[in-house]
């Protein structure tokens, strides 16, 4: 009998509790497991999905980005202005996810240069990009650009019967299959998985360090500010003081979804299915109806701790295995 890898443990894991999570929702409520009940769960998560990809190299490489929530709210109200002032909005989403890009890299050089602990620098890009946000606009800039309201609605695509995937879904699905792909099939992806496992060994191997981490908060950053558009979509709007905590349930849906906090081991399909999870609770609390929604928060914390047990003791064996 071929023994699993332990590796794969908590990504088995994460399916099954989404499998679970999904069952029970249908078992519960007719209507829960309709194609038209998913595709709503691709589009109300998709910033959030979107972003948890950039996250997602950040700790596989042993890291943390704190940065993310700001980052988003920070592009939001960025493009919001821009296209109130006339500006084309490819131009403005360019712009956005330049500077989102710009951000997450100057964090990468001070981590790696200054040797600064990630969650100390992301900490403090969390309060710049706060503040800059306000400092372009301290209130909520509602988007009436016709690209917003005339050309994102046809780009939608019906699925099934009464279910449409929105364009914002299917940013997220795209930025899963780009992110798997980084991952999975680049030198940077393994380059990214070897400083995550051991990063003095990764020294000794002569595997660029610098470049590496750089291009990671770099990426991290790009991936967010891509979150950042999306949820102009979604929302129609930009706020500076929009997304808070965004970054926990970013970092929560990376953990959920079988990456190791200690880096080395994860895979972007498996945070897909943990952004999924999230939703599904959200979605199931929903239905019910009686709950109060905070539950979702005591759902998710949870999963959290069960999932960091879980890596804690796959740690463990792969140690006395030694």
């Amino acid at each position: 009998m071929t023994r699993l890898n332990p590796k794969y443990i908590p990504l088995v894991a994460t399916a099954v509790v989404l499998v679970a999570v999904f069952g029970t929702g249908s078992a519960l409520y007719p209507n829960f497991g309709t194609p038209r009940v998913f595709v709503n769960l691709l589009n109300d998560n998709a910033f959030v999905g979107v972003a948890a990809i950039g996250e997602s190299f950040v700790i596989l490489s042993g890291g943390i980005d704190l940065s993310v929530g700001s980052m988003v709210a920070f592009v939001g109200i960025l493009i919001a202005k821009l296209l109130q002032v006339g500006c084309d909005p490819f131009l403005a989403m360019g712009i956005a996810l330049c500077a989102g890009t710009f951000a997450g890299a100057v964090m990468g050089c001070l981590i790696y240069f200054f040797e600064m602990p990630p969650f100390l620098v992301t900490l403090a890009g969390l309060f710049c990009l706060r503040g800059l946000g306000f400092v372009i606009y301290p209130e909520s800039i509602g988007i009436d650009h016709p690209f917003y309201a005339q050309v994102l609605p046809q780009l939608s695509i019906l699925v099934a019967p009464k279910a449409v995937l929105p364009f914002t879904a299917m940013c997220f699905l795209a930025s899963v299959l780009v992110g798997t792909f980084i991952a999975s099939f680049t030198r940077f992806g393994r380059n990214v998985y070897a400083i995550g496992s051991n990063e003095n060994s990764a020294r000794l191997m002569g595997l660029p360090i610098a470049q590496t981490k750089i291009l990671t908060y770099a990426l991290a950053g790009f991936f967010s500010a891509a979150g950042g558009v999306v949820a102009t979509f979604y929302m129609q709007s930009g706020n500076p003081a929009s997304f808070v905590g965004l970054e926990l349930d970013a970092i929560a849906s990376v953990v959920i979804g079988g990456t190791l906090l200690t880096g080395g081991v994860g895979f972007i399909p498996g945070t897909l299915m943990g952004v999924l999870i999230l939703g599904l609770i959200q979605t199931l609390i929903n239905f019910n109806g009686t709950l109060n929604s905070w539950w979702t928060k005591i759902v998710i914390g949870v999963l959290l701790l069960i999932f960091i047990v879980l890596q804690k003791l796959i740690s463990r064996r792969a140690v006395t295995q030694l």
